[in-house]
């Protein structure tokens, strides 16, 4: 057992997601102990789940656990969803809790555990009513967002970085 506060990293299906091992390795140096949810597709190769693993000393959860099964990690003092893609955001802001990602989210949310979401959202998909109305409603019960993030080239060709830290830095309390 550690004393160090516990972050729930909710890595959804987006390229960026390779890099999540940046995200961890931020907050284990900020002094966070950390474990990943990820969505089913997510667990899609959309990271390397051993190095992640690995890296945690935790298994990565995507599924619910069975009636009886322990919990493999203590509850949250806070919650970083990154890569946070188009699909989670407007489910998770609809309250459709059909993954264990989505259903933590919820759950998170409601307990008043503070959120901060880097989305990865083309912006074809972000210009769509039903996520900015998600975004929206999301920040009305206090979710910190990121800057977003496209994924695609500038207009100099090169891609941007995808500032994995800047989550972290949502959760300061001021």
């Amino acid at each position: 057992m550690t004393d160090k506060p516990f972050l729930y990293v909710v890595v959804c299906a987006a390229g960026v997601a390779a890099d999540v091992s940046k995200l961890i390795t931020a907050a284990q140096e900020r002094d966070w102990e950390a474990g990943v949810i990820a969505t089913p597709t997510a667990m899609n190769g959309f990271f390397d789940a051993a190095a992640v693993e690995t890296r945690t000393g935790r298994p990565i959860r995507s599924a619910w656990r069975r009636p009886g099964d322990p919990r493999p990690f203590p509850a949250p003092d806070a919650v970083v969803v990154a890569p946070a893609t188009f699909n989670t955001v407007n489910k998770w802001a609809a309250g459709i809790a059909d993954t264990l990602a989505v259903g933590t989210l919820c759950e998170a949310a409601g307990l008043g555990v503070p959120i901060a979401v880097l989305p990865c959202v083309a912006d074809v998909l972000a210009a769509h009513p039903a996520y900015r109305d998600s975004v929206a409603r999301l920040r009305g019960m206090g979710v910190r967002f990121g800057d977003p993030y496209a994924g695609g080239p500038e207009a100099d060709g090169t891609r941007g970085e995808f500032r994995w830290e800047s989550a972290l830095d949502l959760l300061r309390r001021d």
